[in-house]
């Protein structure tokens, strides 16, 4: 390799590191509530969020748990997820759908005070058999479901639909870690008062 190629390769590989740093965003203010009620009650002089936020976010993570929620064939493989009585029928938990297939129940929200004017962004929470929660993606788990944290815009990213699609079996959750998609992080957060 000549020297002005080696120069050239080596102000390339420079750019694209530069660039890729660029890319990284920043972490953003977040807070997760166990209800709306919660979330309202926290409102105050020096809040993150306004209780119109407080709403908006519930909305957005009700819609978002009907759409993404992991589904199960059956309440025990559901359960062997989420523990004893934290799963119910789609049709109960979405006000539609089938009666012979299961979801978790929601047991929280994060809420999240997106960067560049993006305003509001939310996830439902579930409570694992474990006890710890996590979001529709599974991929990252949290030590319980209140409190502040800084987290990745990419913790408010949509998880894939989940709605309309074959609901997921022993089998299937076990090769998955039990979400819709392959389990990708197992990164451990916990939210601070």
């Amino acid at each position: 390799m000549t020297k002005r190629s080696r120069t050239a390769a080596l102000a390339i590989v420079g750019a694209a590191s530069f660039a890729l740093a660029g890319c990284r965003e920043d972490p953003v203010d977040a807070r997760a509530f166990p209800d709306l009620q919660s979330c309202q009650a926290s409102v105050g002089p020096d809040s993150l969020f306004s209780r119109q936020d407080c709403e908006t976010a519930f909305a957005e993570a009700q819609t978002l748990h009907a759409e993404t929620a992991p589904r199960y064939d059956s309440r025990e493989v559901c359960e062997e997820q989420y523990g004893a009585g934290n799963c119910d029928t789609e049709a109960q938990a979405t006000g539609g759908g089938s009666g012979s297939i299961f979801m978790p129940l929601i047991a929280g929200y994060l809420i999240g005070n997106m960067l560049g004017g993006r305003g509001i962004g939310a996830q439902p929470m579930y409570r694992g058999a474990d006890g710890r929660f996590t979001t529709p993606g599974g991929g990252t788990s949290y030590a319980n479901n209140t409190g502040r944290a800084k987290l990745t815009p990419q913790a408010f990213a949509k998880a894939p639909v989940t709605a309309g699609k074959p609901p997921m079996s022993r089998a299937t959750a076990a090769s998955r870690g039990g979400f819709g998609t392959r389990s990708t992080g197992t990164g451990l957060r916990g939210f601070g008062g």
